[in-house]
């Protein structure tokens, strides 16, 4: 593992600039660290125009040999995952490299005994649970391709994520802990499957003992399933662009996309990053708290610390319960060394007070990390001075599902840390930031869109049954280049800082939301002509959703009206997509070809109200004047 580790300065330097003089020998390099039933004809071929973008051509292999079998000689024995549950009395999972291969052989034979076979999409819908990366690994196993879909979704979401992949399974459980609420997730997969056509069977874990209906022919329970079957099953081989998962994001437009990870690069990827973001050991234990429903969890809670032959935490709780000490009585208990989390987790924690904090050592930690969106200076200083205790470097990464992988962050005690600055591309990547034409802007102490000039082995192959919305999305904008749809600054320095969306995708809590998807929740209530939903800044969530709405008829019950909004938009979206702030308006800013004007509604949303700017192209400029009004009555 060390042989790939960037343990200096002086190293980075020469290896970044290895890897950008020649990138193919450089990825080679490492891919020969795997096992590999067939090593590949051609290392890299790309054109971005189209776009095609292929890695280690002609490889044959499987993702989880290089997770598990290769680490069964001499790692057999070491705990791969140590799951800790949502209750603090629950007794804590410890599987060994040699218990997860068994495991992971049983479930894909259970998948196979269901009707699963190589290229096949099975839907994944389930709790923070042991199996739920036993279920991952057992379809990449024979050759199906998880779609892992976040159990707080709701049965509409589900069920658009199911069809657009068109999956013949779904694994589910009877429910989920979530602090001191029970989620009945059968109930909700069951609801969604009444939309779906596609769904040949349904395995459910008994987790909760909610009560369940099984539909006959259909459900299966989970743990009937294991006995019927052997724990070995022979990997299948696969080729090296072949699916590893579809793993939907929200866009700037209504629909989901269903971003297309391919084998080998994203594999190589994965293990390459981890080891260095993290600085990770043979002894460490590393902990990232992230639900395996987001891109964080498949890459940095299974692929990238497994292929590694690390020990990875999964958390099935929350950071609150049963009390803001949770997540640092964990750190205590199992003495981990790297701990990986969200900047919301951050805000909240610090918001409950160091009484939570004070009363554990924290004296394992040895790297702090931050994923989901940029950190902002107070928590920065607050998680390095009372979690690291100024002893722990902080790796501000800067990524997104599309790339796979953590593009841009510190190496520890390597790179020099700066607050708020995600600091320097990993090896092989080459950001670059342009203006609105698409010029290249090469000076230091600039700001522009921030841009990938050149192909990296994990990034997005395709969206899911749609190709050209993936060539129109992230690849037309700019000519020759990966546009990531970020505004960044870049200092005299050379580091990287991201300033957030240049699109209609709003950021809350770490999570990419469009703002059509969830206005075309909202427009779902009887009541609701027409909505516009921006972000705002958020004290904990970092950016909060604000919806302004036209109604119908005049409400009355502006307290009742929200309750029913909320609703509405949790049954169509999920918990998560819920405005923070509801403002009932007789207009929408609009220009003359119809376009809402957002940067207004953004400046109000956000309290700055003194300079709206040029508002001479709008339809009709005086709703600007009510709408500034209502605003003030917002609390």
């Amino acid at each position: 593992m060390k042989e790939h580790q960037i343990i200096s300065w002086e190293q980075y330097k020469a290896t970044y600039k290895h890897s950008i003089e020649a990138p193919e020998v450089f990825w080679a390099d490492i891919a020969d660290s795997f096992k590999w039933h067939k090593k590949w004809d051609k290392v890299l071929s790309w054109d971005f125009k189209k776009p095609s973008v292929q890695w280690f051509e002609g490889a044959k292999l499987n993702i989880t040999e290089n997770c598990l079998d290769r680490h069964l000689a001499t790692r057999g024995d070491k705990v791969a995952i140590l799951w800790e549950p949502n209750n603090p009395n629950e007794e804590v999972v410890r599987l060994t490299y040699k218990q997860l291969h068994q495991k992971v052989g049983q479930f894909a034979n259970v998948l196979k005994r269901n009707g699963a076979k190589k290229g096949d999409r099975i839907c994944i819908y389930m709790p923070m649970v042991p199996e739920l990366a036993i279920a991952v690994l057992a379809c990449a196993r024979i050759g199906a391709i998880h779609s892992v879909v976040f159990a707080g979704f709701s049965a509409n979401s589900l069920a658009d994520r199911i069809n657009d992949a068109t999956c013949s399974l779904v694994l589910t459980a009877d429910g989920s802990f979530r602090g001191n609420k029970i989620i009945d997730l059968k109930i909700i997969v069951d609801e969604a499957l009444a939309r779906c056509t596609s769904v040949k069977k349904v395995i459910v874990l008994k987790r909760t003992g909610t009560p369940v209906t099984m539909q006959v022919n259909r459900d299966v329970w989970w743990q009937e399933e294991l006995e019927k079957v052997a724990h070995n099953c022979m990997a299948e081989v696969m080729d090296a662009e072949d699916m590893l998962f579809v793993l939907y994001t929200s866009g700037s437009t209504g629909k989901p996309k269903g971003v297309v990870h391919t084998i080998a690069g994203y594999m190589v990827y994965t293990y390459y990053s981890f080891i260095n973001v993290f600085g990770y050991s043979e002894e460490d234990v590393y902990w990232c708290t992230a639900d395996i429903g987001w891109i964080t969890g498949h890459s940095y809670i299974i692929y990238g610390p497994l292929l590694a032959g690390a020990t990875t935490i999964m958390f099935e709780g929350i950071p609150t319960w049963p009390d803001a000490g949770r997540f640092w009585a964990i750190c205590d208990k199992h003495q981990v060394n790297q701990f990986y989390t969200a900047p919301t987790a951050i805000r909240a924690l610090m918001a409950k007070g160091l009484k939570y904090v004070n009363s554990y050592k924290l004296d394992t930690l040895k790297v702090l990390g931050s994923v989901g969106e940029p950190i902002n200076e107070e928590a920065w200083h607050w998680y390095d001075e009372h979690i690291g205790k100024k002893n722990c470097p902080i790796v501000d990464t800067w990524w997104q599902t599309e790339t796979g992988g953590i593009q841009i962050s510190a190496i520890p005690h390597v790179t020099k840390l700066k607050p708020t600055y995600a600091s320097l591309p990993l090896p092989g990547i080459v950001p670059c930031l342009v203006n609105n034409e698409g010029e290249e802007l090469h000076d230091n102490e600039v700001e522009g869109l921030l841009c990938i000039k050149f192909p990296w082995p994990s990034m997005i192959r395709t969206i899911y049954g749609d190709h050209e919305r993936c060539r129109l999305t992230y690849f037309s904008a700019f000519d020759n280049k990966y546009f990531t749809g970020d505004g960044c600054r870049r200092d005299a320095d050379g580091f990287y800082r991201i300033i957030g969306r240049v699109d209609d995708v709003i950021n809350v809590s770490g999570h990419r939301m469009g703002t059509a998807e969830v206005e075309n929740a909202i427009n779902e209530h009887p009541n609701v002509v027409e909505s516009a939903v921006v972000g705002y800044p958020h004290a904990i969530k970092g950016q909060g959703i604000y919806a302004f709405i036209i109604t119908n008829n005049p409400v009355n019950n502006i307290e009742a009206f929200t309750q029913a909004v909320l609703q509405v938009v949790n049954k169509a979206i999920g918990p998560i997509a819920k405005p923070d702030k509801i403002q009932v308006v007789t207009g929408l800013p609009k220009t003359r070809s119809g376009k809402i004007m957002r940067r207004i509604l953004r400046k109000i949303a956000s309290g700055d109200i003194s300079n709206l700017g040029d508002t001479s192209t709008l339809l009709d400029p005086s709703v600007v004047e009510a709408i500034k009004k209502g605003a003030g009555l917002i609390a």
